[in-house]
């Protein structure tokens, strides 16, 4: 993995990282490592000006959100959040010269070719979501029943969704351990995974039920009323972004996709949908065709 993108994966770790006291400042370790993240991409020509710029355009856009007082400068500065992160995400913003890691792999004989890229606008999207406006584990959370809670909505997800794979001919159980496995999951983790959850959590299922960005727990009638739906329709509309995979992979996403935001209703925490995403993908990876049979 080239040096920018392993910056990229430290920046992510370093978002559970307190701010240090630098000269009377506040100075976030993942805002330091990403920066130099981002000189080393652009010095190495992953990135050019116009990525670098819509870089510092998210990161801006995404600290108005934490910091509006006002509700009308809150909504204008999160609906130019949640375009740039979807034109991000989609690859749509000129600038960002993405590498394939993995290249058009058989990972067994009846399966559809994969291809991988390393992704640095839909990480960086990740990254500064999950650092700056998803709540995380706090001092004083109950570890253990969140890990228990993790665990439970893992097991559940997995066998209704690749059950479900299973019964409709989507996939076959090929357990493997192909030579690309570490560089797959470690990237499916840190560059597919949190970006993901962060987006669904932070942009779409959060103020669905009722929340500001990055508001620390829910509560109150509306985000009662409104977590149910939140939780369908984030999972709906996180089929719908799997649509390049056909109709079977839309419904198979739809239902991974309410299984995540349903771990994350229950926990209020990210790393649960996190983990639970991994989980499923990791167990589909390594245990089942992927990503698909042919035909």
């Amino acid at each position: 993995m080239p040096v920018p993108f392993v910056l990229l994966v430290v920046s992510i770790c370093a978002a559970w990282l307190p701010p240090l006291s630098v000269a009377k400042l506040r100075v976030h370790p993942w805002a330091v490592v990403y920066a130099v993240a981002v000189v080393a991409a652009f010095v190495q020509g992953f990135l050019q000006v116009s990525a670098v710029v819509a870089l510092i355009v998210l990161v801006a856009l995404a600290l108005c959100v934490t910091r509006a007082t006002r509700k009308v400068m809150y909504w204008l500065a999160f609906a130019l959040l949640l375009l740039l992160c979807l034109a991000l995400a989609l690859h749509k913003v000129p600038g960002f010269n993405n590498p394939i890691v993995i290249d058009g792999v058989q990972f067994s004989p009846d399966a559809k070719p994969f291809t991988q890229y390393l992704n640095f606008d839909k990480g960086s999207v990740g990254l500064v979501l999950l650092a700056l406006l998803s709540p995380k584990l706090r001092r004083g959370d109950r570890v253990g029943r969140l890990a228990a809670e993790t665990a439970a909505g893992y097991a559940l997800t997995t066998v209704i969704v690749l059950g479900a794979a299973l019964a409709s001919g989507l996939v076959r159980f090929e357990p493997k351990l192909p030579a690309q496995a570490l560089l797959f999951l470690a990237t499916n983790l840190f560059l597919t995974c949190v970006a993901e959850e962060a987006f669904f959590r932070a942009l779409v299922q959060d103020p669905l039920r009722g929340m500001r960005a990055g508001q620390a727990e829910p509560g109150g009638a509306s985000w009662r009323a409104g977590a149910i739906v939140a939780i369908v329709v984030s999972g709906l509309l996180f089929g719908i972004a799997h649509a390049a995979g056909g109709t079977s992979m839309i419904v198979m996403a739809a239902l991974a996709g309410i299984g995540y935001a349903a771990v994350y209703a229950r926990t209020n925490r990210i790393e649960a949908p996190i983990l639970v995403h991994f989980g499923v993908n990791a167990t589909h990876f390594l245990a089942f065709t992927y990503p698909a049979l042919k035909g």
